[in-house]
């Protein structure tokens, strides 16, 4: 049996960009994200220096690594991917061993 998955991707933001703006962006791809198969939790946090953190959580690493080799196929993604800055963006999947709700 596979285990979950957290996909976890830090980035900066387009210097200029507005917070707020990038924040209802990034709203507007939830539907995407939550249809997508094996999708089960986003969160979005933002640190003092300004990286961004996503932290997904999936029912399995094809179902992750599916998702983000799509991400930029719907247009209501546009938005919020073009106020990231590309060079910064890094991508981890890592297996669930311990969660505690």
């Amino acid at each position: 049996m596979s285990k979950q998955v957290i996909e976890m991707v830090t980035y900066k933001l387009n210097d200029g960009m507005d917070k707020d703006a990038f924040i209802k962006a990034a709203l507007a791809m939830n539907p995407w994200i939550e249809a997508q198969p094996g999708f089960l939790q986003r969160r979005l946090s933002c640190a003092e220096d300004g990286t961004w953190i996503e932290h997904v959580h999936w029912t399995d690493m094809a179902s992750a690594k599916a998702a983000a080799a799509g991400i930029g196929s719907d247009p209501a993604n546009a938005e919020a991917l073009a106020a990231i800055a590309g060079p910064s963006v890094q991508v981890s999947h890592s297996e669930l061993e311990i969660m505690i709700n």
